[in-house]
């Protein structure tokens, strides 16, 4: 049975972009600074704790570990957290634990100590990851949703190089160098201030039945962009839409998600374990090939300047092409670049390789975040991307291990081989996903029929 409601899909489509959306970028931009950041404050620490503590590899690949378990937890509980309590309430909580663990990891006093407070912190990471990818999602017109979640992330992973330089000051300074890194990392909380002006959204709140609030905040973000822009043009008419109601959790492995369930979880399995197999593990390899652990620190940095790049690359072509296809090229000029890079010791081939590592890859990333958000709907949206994110996450409690497996037994450039394959694979899993862009949410998750209503204009 379909019935009409309140025309949420077409009346957010139709704005100009205005201050509103503009300050949900620079809130949650500030937000991915932090969470990005936070993936590689441990990559930066450990060739130091390797030296301090006397670690071998292994133990590093338990911390490393330890973080990405938590991470599957913190995607799959903040996805569920974010479809039950509304996505503004977990991008504060997930906000607020990030900043203190990330705090608390400065303090740790041995490898368990530590272990467990990354285990923490992966999981606020990924559960506000999860939610801000969400928002800006529901938020955005579908014609530009794409550009503007690339553009936050653009914004957001200059965390990864400035981290990186700030690393390798802080680092060599003294014993307890890295111990400042994490401190930094904590800094993230002063996002909360843009964060708690946000609106909760308009489609969450209808999706909870909770129709009066919907309309009142729709109406509110229409006042102030009209107020800006002048008149609004009047929105599409509304699709008949199936009733909205509360997702359940087994609702993702059902019906048309089922597929799309299965493609993601290949997908961010492959592409976690190729990723963090070298973002992760570079600068402690860099290390082991004899290369000293400032200059380590320093190519590792450079390498990271590509990530800005790439993603404001990813925004400007993630809706002029077809998203998937984006994705899937991507993922075949990463495997070539990465080849390159373990088959050279050349400072000067390293830092340029990996440059393109990080430039593509973050073209890929950014689209892929807009993709997984799309293929569910809002009832199950934050826990359908929660869930398949954070399995690929967990998929990295293994990864470590498999590196060090691989650097042991087989040497240098075979991890760069297996980590080419990877990416290779992960196109191909992608090529079974559906088109998304320039479609509406409800278009692409089938919620609507070919009828509709006359439109309801509101300002």
């Amino acid at each position: 049975m379909y019935k009409p409601g309140l025309n949420i899909a077409n009346r957010m489509d139709r704005l100009p972009i205005s201050s509103v959306h503009k300050k949900i970028i620079i809130a949650l931009a500030v937000a991915y600074f932090f969470e990005f950041a936070d993936l590689n404050t441990f990559s930066y620490a450990a060739p130091a704790l390797v030296k301090q503590w006397h670690l071998p590899l292994n133990t590093i690949a338990i911390i490393n570990s330890s973080a990405f378990f938590g991470m599957f937890i913190g995607a799959t509980a903040g996805g569920w957290l974010g479809d039950k309590a509304g996505r503004k309430k977990s991008l504060i909580i997930s906000l607020v634990l990030l900043s203190l663990f990330s705090a608390l990891n400065a303090l740790s006093w041995d490898i368990w100590s530590l272990a467990i407070f990354r285990f923490v912190t992966g999981m606020a990471s990924s559960s506000l990851l999860v939610n801000a990818n969400t928002y800006i999602i529901e938020f955005f017109p579908k014609a530009v949703r794409g550009k503007y979640q690339g553009l936050a992330v653009a914004i957001g992973i200059t965390g990864i190089p400035i981290t990186g330089y700030i690393s390798t000051w802080l680092i060599p300074m003294a014993d307890y160098g890295w111990r400042l890194v994490f401190v930094w990392g904590a800094l993230g909380i002063f996002a909360l201030f843009g964060i708690v002006k946000l609106f909760e959204l308009p489609r969450w709140y209808e999706m909870k039945g909770q129709v009066s609030k919907a309309k009142e905040t729709l109406e509110q973000i229409e006042k102030i962009v009209a107020g800006e822009k002048g008149p609004l043009a009047k929105p599409e008419p509304e699709v008949m839409i199936a009733p909205v109601t509360t997702g359940r959790m087994s609702d993702i492995f059902k019906g048309i998600y089922l597929k799309r369930t299965i493609i993601l979880i290949c997908v961010w399995i492959l592409q976690t374990i190729a990723f963090y197999g070298f973002g992760s593990w570079v600068p402690t390899l860099l290390v082991k090939q004899g290369i000293g652990i400032s200059h380590s620190l320093l190519y590792s940095t450079l390498i990271t300047l590509g990530a800005p790049l790439g993603s404001l690359t990813g925004a400007m072509i993630s809706d002029r092409f077809e998203r998937k296809t984006n994705i899937i090229v991507s993922c075949f000029f990463i495997a070539i670049a990465v080849f390159l890079f373990g088959a050279t010791l050349n400072p000067v081939m390293i830092v340029v390789f990996g440059f393109l590592i990080n430039y593509i890859e973050r073209t890929f990333s950014s689209n892929l975040y807009t993709y997984t958000s799309e293929l569910y709907g809002t009832e199950v949206r934050s826990f359908g991307q929660g869930l398949t994110y954070g399995i690929g996450r967990a998929s990295n409690i293994i990864g470590p291990f498999i590196i060090s497996f691989i650097y042991t037994g087989y040497g240098y450039l075979n991890v760069f081989l297996l980590i080419s394959i990877v990416w290779a694979a992960t196109a191909v899993a992608i090529f079974f996903g559906p088109r998304t862009s320039k479609r509406s949410l409800e278009e692409i998750n089938g919620t609507q029929s070919l009828n509709t209503y006359s439109a309801s204009s509101n300002l």
